[in-house]
């Protein structure tokens, strides 16, 4: 069984394009990962629900917005909101992570200018710009500047700009 699986692995490529983001209000998002995270926007649709995909009963909608990175394969992040019926918003703003949360980490080039962008925008900060050492895969100091912050639903998100 498992030289079955190791086969399969070694003949299967899987690139993971897009990570989709539940938010509450679609146009809020896309100005933040527009304006302040730098992407663009490269779709835009309202598309009803087949019940087989995306949870949520055959004929709901759903609006998705996919803002896209300079990359054109990966760094996509799709933006979805239930619009009929809506979502009910969770009861309070996150803080801090847990299971089943994600973190997004990304490259910036200058962490200083986000961090004053993130502030001019209103958002929750986890921590401002601040220096970071650790262990690289192949073992060499990484040197970064890091700043942590929430995006307008919560959704934890680590920039680096590495030095």
């Amino acid at each position: 069984m498992r030289r079955d699986l190791t086969e399969w692995m070694r003949h299967m490529m899987n690139i993971f394009k897009r990570t989709t983001l539940v938010v509450r209000d679609v146009e809020r998002s896309r100005r933040f990962y527009e304006e302040i995270m730098g992407l663009s926007l490269w779709y835009d649709r309202e598309l009803p629900l087949s019940g087989q995909g995306v949870p949520g009963k055959p004929g709901d909608r759903v609006r998705l917005v996919i803002m896209k990175a300079e990359d054109p394969v990966i760094g996509m992040v799709g933006l979805m909101q239930y619009t009929d019926p809506p979502l009910p918003a969770p009861p309070e703003p996150r803080s801090g992570v847990g299971i089943g949360d994600i973190v997004f980490v990304v490259q910036t080039d200058d962490a200083d200018e986000l961090y004053r962008r993130l502030q001019a925008w209103g958002a929750v900060m986890h921590a401002p710009p601040h220096l970071m050492e650790l262990p690289g895969a192949d073992g060499d100091t990484v040197r970064m500047t890091s700043v942590t912050f929430y995006d307008p639903d919560g959704y934890f998100i680590e920039a680096n700009q590495r030095h």
